[in-house]
């Protein structure tokens, strides 16, 4: 089986300008800030971000936000990022901003070949704004198109040398949809062990979803 462990140097070269990039976490928690960091260290621009939320403008996926690397944000949330709501004022950066739910069904129909989803969440609202509407059993639907990454950066807590993965407590949250969706993940883990040292039963993404692995961990 191949050993899919490489370096941070190598990883990071995997991310192109222009890229569409999804970032696992959750409010910064399970962000992998290691692969963040190496990423404004790079200083690749041009590139579309799709998470959760912003991050902090000293953590997660602020770091990147206040390096000017987006052209586009797509989210649920920035309220915790003075300089992204700056960007978002002054037209800086574009921003597409759903529901949380929304944001992870669109997310998982790019994950699985699906068209998109139907839902009545934001029906006479803004979000409704130049989309399709379908009417199913006589209720007004919307509907969502899929969500599709070049790269998606995730965390895990574990990881075998093959790339089945495992996280910690809540660090799953976006972890493990954005690491099935995008054409290259790329997995910061804790700690990489040998294949079959983690349980089959306790592997929370198969390393079918898994491009390559990179050990280490950033004390916050």
């Amino acid at each position: 089986m191949e050993n899919k462990q490489i370096s941070l140097t190598e990883a990071i070269d995997l991310v192109k300008e222009g890229d569409i990039v999804a970032v696992g976490g959750f409010m910064t928690n399970g962000t992998p800030e290691l692969l963040v960091d190496a990423l404004v260290e790079k200083g690749i621009k041009h590139l579309t971000l799709v998470s959760n939320d912003t991050g902090l403008i000293d953590k997660g996926v602020g770091k990147l936000i206040m390096n000017h690397q987006f052209d586009k944000i797509i989210t649920s949330h920035l309220g915790l990022n003075r300089e992204a709501g700056r960007q978002l004022n002054e037209n800086e950066t574009k921003f597409e901003i759903m529901p949380l739910g929304t944001l992870v069904e669109r997310i998982r129909c790019g994950a699985f070949g699906l068209g998109g989803v139907l839902t009545p969440t934001g029906i006479g609202t803004l979000i409704e704004e130049g989309k399709q509407k379908i009417t199913v059993a006589g209720r007004e639907y919307l509907l969502e198109t899929p969500i599709k990454a070049d790269v998606a950066l995730v965390l895990a807590d574990q990881a075998d040398q093959t790339g089945n993965l495992q996280y910690a407590g809540s660090e799953n949250n976006f972890n493990h949809i954005m690491s099935a969706n995008a054409k290259t993940t790329i997995v910061q883990a804790r700690k990489v062990v040998a294949t079959g040292t983690i349980n089959p039963s306790f592997v929370h993404t198969p390393s079918i979803f898994v491009d390559c692995v990179v050990e280490g961990d950033v004390l916050c």
